[in-house]
C-alpha cells in the first residue's frame, strides 16, 4: 500500500504487469461498463420518458469506459512500455468521476422539466 503513494510508482514508463487478483477486477469492471452499457442502450433509446437523457448520458459514459478500460487492459496486458503506465489509470478514474458529476447534473435538472412539461400541459388544456 505504501507503493501506491509514490511517484516511481505512477510515473514508471515500464511497470510490471498486474497481478492476477487485480486483473480479474479489472476485467469485472470493463464487463460492469458493457453490461451497463447495454441496459442503458434499452432504457435511454427504446424507452421514451422523463429519464430518457440521463439514460443517453449513461450510455455514452459506460459504453466510452468500456472501451478505455479495453485498451487499459490491452495495453497492459501486452507490457506497452508508456501506454501501459499507471498515470492512465489515475486520468481514467479523473475522467469518471468528472462525466459522473456531469450525468448527475443532467439528473438534478429533471425536475425543473417535469415542472416545464406540466405547464405546458396546463396551457395546453385551454389551446383549442
Amino acid at each position: 500500500m505504501g507503493n501506491l503513494f509514490t511517484l516511481k510508482f505512477w510515473l514508471d514508463m515500464r511497470p510490471p504487469q498486474l497481478l492476477p487478483i487485480y486483473e480479474k477486477i479489472f476485467i469485472g469492471i470493463i464487463l460492469f461498463f458493457v453490461i451497463f452499457s447495454f441496459i442503458s442502450y434499452f432504457f435511454g433509446f427504446k424507452k421514451k420518458g422523463l429519464f430518457s437523457s440521463v439514460w443517453r448520458h449513461l450510455y455514452s459514459f459506460s459504453l466510452s469506459n468500456f472501451f478505455i478500460g479495453l485498451f487499459l487492459f490491452f495495453f497492459n496486458y501486452e507490457l506497452v512500455p508508456f501506454l501501459s503506465s499507471r498515470f492512465w489509470f489515475l486520468l481514467w478514474a479523473i475522467l469518471i468521476l468528472i462525466w459522473l458529476f456531469f450525468v448527475f447534473r443532467s439528473l438534478v435538472k429533471i425536475p425543473e422539466k417535469k415542472k416545464k412539461i406540466e405547464e405546458e400541459k396546463e396551457y395546453k388544456k385551454y389551446i383549442p
